[in-house]
């Protein structure tokens, strides 16, 4: 058995300390393969999500915030959003976002009353904003090959 190489800090000078304002990414994501259910879109929306939510898991930030912060078409959004709640990893009911918690919960059908109830890929329809933005992104691509 090969001896374990000494760990080394690759810049000593930037190591990282928890601020007043933190938000986590709960380990688990690795461990248990959230990460490999998930495509590289869903992962950075997960990330922002988690960083800039309050401390039960909802955040404020809106589509139109989002898809600037992360330079997306509404229709890149949807999909990532689509897949962050197919893997269980976030709650959708607009305007909100909400990150959960990666403990086993009760099925939601259990707990809310069926007025409440969504069908896991529920959402509102894109607005004719949205919709242009997709047909300009597509226009812009189509004519840059």
């Amino acid at each position: 058995m090969k001896p374990m190489k000494p760990r080394v800090l690759p810049d000593p000078a930037r190591v990282r300390g928890v601020p007043k304002r933190f938000g986590w990414v709960d380990r688990r994501l690795v461990r248990e393969g959230y990460v490999e259910r998930c495509g590289t879109a869903a992962l950075a929306l997960y990330l922002v999500l988690a960083t800039v939510a309050d401390r039960e898991g909802v955040s404020y930030y809106g589509d139109r915030s989002l898809c600037r912060m992360l330079r997306w078409t509404p229709l890149e959004l949807r999909g990532a959003r689509r897949d962050l709640r197919r893997a269980g990893l976030i709650a959708y009911r607009f305007p909100f976002y909400q990150v959960l918690g990666l403990d086993p919960a009760m099925p939601v059908a259990a707990k809310a009353p069926a007025s409440e109830r969504t069908a896991p890929e529920a959402e509102r329809p894109a607005t004719p904003a949205e919709i242009r933005a997709i047909i300009e992104q597509w226009k812009k691509g189509s004519t840059e090959q």
